[in-house]
């Protein structure tokens, strides 16, 4: 008897039933159950956020986060007209002019993305 199961149990590790047959079909039956009924927070995997979004700001001001990887790779003039050009198509037809681009740092003093302060 406990042969019997260790038999089973190889056969079913090593995917060794022919496709079409009951064994075969509860192993993908379980395999997709595994995929779609296991929780978001299992693995840590969470969606991923906006690269550009609209912060309120203070008296006028609008602010905007910008995703690092958005700016990377470019010289500061450069940074400062591509973050305006895109401010001017998050706001959606309002004329915003950059005011100021301040770089935003994590703990380890790595850029994790720009806060975009602009006025109309």
């Amino acid at each position: 008897m406990p042969g019997e199961w260790l038999t089973v149990l190889k056969r079913f590790i090593l995917w060794d039933y022919p496709r079409g047959s009951l064994p075969y079909d509860v192993m993908c039956a379980l395999i997709l159950a595994f995929i779609f009924l296991t929780p978001r927070d299992v693995f840590r995997d969470q969606p991923k956020p906006k690269d550009v979004v609209m912060i309120p700001g203070a008296e006028g001001t609008t602010v905007f986060w910008i995703d690092s990887e958005l700016l990377v790779g470019y010289s500061e003039q450069e940074r400062l007209t591509r973050a305006e050009g895109i401010i001017r198509h998050q706001a959606q037809g309002k004329r915003l002019r950059l005011e100021r681009l301040e770089p935003v740092f994590d703990s380890e003093e790595e850029i994790k993305g720009y806060m975009a302060f602009g006025r109309p």
